[in-house]
């Protein structure tokens, strides 16, 4: 395993991160034991960093990411990063919510499904356009000095935010949408961005010193190369939630991304592994957050490191992305 370091955060953390989202039954298959096999096999293989959230599988990915780490008593070799500030009901409809209300109530919450007394990076999920941004440092000060959080993560702000928010607390790091065809996307999900990764974030993280972790870094499941004409996801799958893989966005996405999987034909590698070279050798990328549904796809998921894209090879990269620079 690699690792990287940033000036913000102490621990050295693994290149290769895993994105704990499918554990939470909100993919097509799910089953927790295999869930509890693939965590325990990536810290077998050096993994140190795990990002989940509460609205993953509605507080059920947390859990398996906590019965694991209990089961194999693996806390202390682990950076769990988790979120606050999205809540949802009954019906799952989310609703953002970054006020210091709920977010001393969330923190608890997560802690208890994590089984631990504390996460290492508290990121907030979504921007709450409600709630000053004065009120959410507040509680992010107020629960650092209980112990239970040791970093705080901005995940989808805009610049302007995390600027004026690091006036009120330390910003240890990021989160964005970031892929070789979400480069400046302006949504995620049908969701407006008010930020753009390559333009903005990227420079900034690189100025403060900040880690940065790019989610959705196979553009779920488009960059592996296992998508066709027509694909249909199962009924519970949240991909079919994202108009960009079952809208009339499709197309222009499935073409580069056959370009992108003859490419990888003709060097002879995985395009998973091309897709994730790709953000590896980027200075600002710290901790790759992919998902994982079998330790045959984590294990192919690491062979990235083994080798790095070359000029020649980031050059033709390069001409096939390049139309989705600002798409």
């Amino acid at each position: 395993m690699l690792y990287k370091k940033v000036k913000m955060i102490e621990e050295e953390i693994s290149i290769i991160g895993v994105g704990c989202w499918n554990f939470g039954g909100d993919w097509d298959s799910t089953d927790d034991k295999k869930s509890i096999d693939i965590i325990h096999k990536a810290i077998d293989l050096g993994i140190n960093f795990f990002d989940v959230a509460p609205v993953y599988g509605w507080g059920h990915s947390e859990k398996v990411l906590g019965m694991a780490l209990k089961k194999g008593h693996l806390r202390d070799k682990v950076l769990i990063a988790s979120k606050g500030g999205l809540l949802w009901n009954d019906a799952h409809e989310t609703t953002n919510n970054l006020s210091k209300e709920s977010l001393m109530k969330e923190i608890d919450q997560t802690l208890t499904r994590l089984q631990t007394d504390h996460i290492d990076i508290y990121q907030m999920h979504w921007p709450d356009p409600n709630v000053p941004l004065e009120e959410t440092a507040e509680a992010l000060e107020e629960i650092k000095r209980a112990g239970k959080i040791r970093y705080v993560g901005l995940s989808n702000f805009s610049q302007a935010d995390v600027e004026k928010m690091m006036k009120l607390t330390q910003v240890h790091c990021q989160q964005s949408l970031y892929n070789m065809l979400e480069r400046n996307t302006t949504s995620y999900h049908g969701i407006p961005l008010d930020y753009r990764t390559e333009e903005e974030v990227l420079p900034a993280v690189r100025k403060h010193g900040q880690a940065f972790l790019p989610y959705s870094p196979l553009f779920q499941g488009l960059l592996a190369g296992k998508f066709h004409t027509g694909i249909t996801f199962s009924r519970n799958d949240i991909r079919n939630e994202n108009p960009k893989l079952v809208g009339p966005q499709f197309e222009q996405y499935f073409e580069a991304g056959e370009k992108l999987k003859n490419l990888a034909d003709e060097y002879g590698k995985p395009m998973n592994e091309i897709a994730l070279n790709w953000l590896r050798q980027k200075p600002e990328v710290t901790s790759i957050i992919g998902g994982a549904s079998s330790i045959q796809q984590l294990e192919q998921n690491i062979h990235c490191l083994t080798w790095d894209i070359d000029d020649e090879m980031m050059g033709k990269i390069s001409e096939i992305i390049a139309p989705f620079e600002n798409l």
